[in-house]
C-alpha cells in the first residue's frame, strides 16, 4: 500500500475540469485548476499548497478556504480529508496602525 506521500505514485495527469476557474481561496484569490495543477506538479502537503500558491495565508488565515482546499487536494490524490496532515492554523490578522502600540490617543 502506498502512503498518501508517496511522491513516486502516479496520479494520473492532470486535466482540466468544468469548475478550474472557481476562486477556492478568495483573500489570495486562488482557483481550484491552480490547486488541482500544483497537486500533479507533485505538491502532495497542504503545506506545500499553502507556500506555492499562498492558498489560506490571507487576511483570513485559512478560515475561509481551508477546508475546502483540503478537499481538493484529497479529491486528486485519492484519498480523504483525513489522511492529509494539517497545515498550522493561525488567527486571523489585520493591519494595527502603530499609534495602536504605542497607546496614544489621536485629538
Amino acid at each position: 500500500m502506498c502512503s498518501i506521500n508517496d511522491r513516486s505514485r502516479d496520479i494520473g495527469e492532470y486535466i482540466p475540469a468544468p469548475d478550474d476557474d472557481m476562486v477556492i481561496c478568495r483573500c489570495e484569490e486562488v482557483t481550484k485548476g491552480e490547486i488541482r495543477r500544483a497537486v500533479h506538479a507533485g505538491l502532495f502537503t497542504i503545506t506545500e499548497i499553502r507556500r506555492y500558491l499562498r492558498a489560506g495565508m490571507g487576511l483570513c488565515q485559512g478560515q475561509t478556504c481551508a477546508r475546502l482546499v483540503k478537499g481538493i487536494v484529497a479529491a486528486e490524490l485519492g484519498s480523504v480529508p483525513a489522511e492529509l496532515e494539517p497545515a498550522s492554523s493561525r488567527a486571523p490578522m489585520r493591519p494595527i496602525e502603530m499609534e495602536v502600540f504605542g497607546n496614544e490617543r489621536i485629538g
